[in-house]
């Protein structure tokens, strides 16, 4: 695996390519030109991390076929509502064998699909085993910087695993290998929901025990809707999950728990959204996951108050209320 292309020039997409970078050839494909030109050029990303300096070595371009064309592994970076539309484009040069790494945390809205998903509904020839994610406590602009943290690549074939393993582990960023793709994959895109919730929470001036109770209470229910779909509890308890989760609902680099804490200060959602460069996953994927919940009969009271704020014009203020005035219940072992 010498060439690696990286699509979506993000701050998380930007992050990856520089680590790809550090082992391999590795091209990063951006939409704007501008923006792939001063990356080519000057080796920094202005508007998605700006002040942080990029390897030399790391290329860019705005020709999406230009990058995808002989990769050897594609990484994709797009948010889950243009993930679909841009890999369409890239199909036709994408081999049947090369490894797919997504590294969206998000469920395709109607579909319901997760991004692994979408690429095996896309590249219907594709081998199913070769695509997989990238995925853990990994906050981009901190891995840019060098920053120690863990990743998880998960994929199904063992071979490749490894190979990727070893593709994407530099100094600083360690990487694990799991098999469980729907566990890491459903686990990235739930905990935004949960991020959301926190950082209602923290806006509306709630201390760390409210918050602490959220995250926990928010694992289990992102553990419920997993396993329902297919994932291994354990995986929840790892990187994916727990790491995941705990990552973004804590820090104030994460776009979730910042949207999550302009609500609980009163903002409205639409004036947040406009003013935001970068998405925030779980406003987006709320919609679908709480259908995939309805859909299974999994019982997921946070998110559904983050849907009510998002969606039915409940005020912030009442989701602490009534996910505390609930019935009465053990607390259960395992992800019930």
């Amino acid at each position: 695996m010498t060439r690696v292309a990286v699509i979506g020039a993000g701050s998380w997409g930007t992050a990856v390519g520089a680590i790809a970078a550090v082992n391999a050839d590795a091209v990063l494909w951006a939409r704007d030109l501008a923006v792939a030109a001063h990356i080519e050029d000057q080796h920094s990303n202005p508007d998605y991390l700006p002040d942080i300096d990029l390897p030399p070595s790391l290329h860019a371009t705005s020709d999406l076929v230009e990058a995808c064309t002989g990769a050897d592994v594609v990484v994709m970076g797009v948010p889950s509502h243009g993930f679909r539309s841009v890999l369409e484009a890239a199909a036709p040069v994408i081999g049947p064998d090369v490894p797919i790494l997504s590294l969206s945390k998000g469920v395709e809205q109607g579909s319901l699909l997760r991004m692994t998903e979408v690429v095996a509904d896309v590249l219907v020839n594709h081998r199913a085993d070769r695509i997989g994610v990238l995925t853990g406590p990994n906050l981009a602009r901190e891995v840019a910087l060098g920053q120690p943290t863990a990743s998880v690549v998960a994929i199904t074939d063992p071979t490749v695993a490894t190979e990727l393993q070893h593709l994407f582990m530099t100094s600083t960023f360690r990487v694990y290998t799991n098999p469980d793709v729907v566990g890491c994959e459903s686990a990235g895109a739930l905990k935004n929901v949960i991020a959301l919730a926190a950082g209602i929470a923290h806006g509306l001036g709630y201390g760390d025990n409210t918050k602490a109770a959220l995250i926990t209470r928010g694992l289990a229910e992102l553990a419920r809707l997993g396993s329902t779909l297919g994932g291994d509890p354990m995986t929840f308890s790892g990187l994916a999950g727990m790491g995941d989760l705990v990552a973004t609902c804590t820090s104030d680099k994460s776009r979730n728990r910042t949207v999550g804490v302009m609500l609980g200060q009163g903002r409205k959602l639409d004036d947040i959204v406009t003013e935001m460069k970068m998405v925030a996953e779980g406003v987006k994927s709320t919609a679908a996951v709480l259908e995939l919940a309805a859909r299974h009969g999994v019982e997921m009271p946070i998110a559904e108050q983050v849907g009510a704020v998002l969606y039915d014009d409940r005020t912030p203020a009442e989701i602490v209320p009534a996910l505390m005035l609930r019935e009465a219940k053990p607390e259960l072992r395992g992800v019930q």
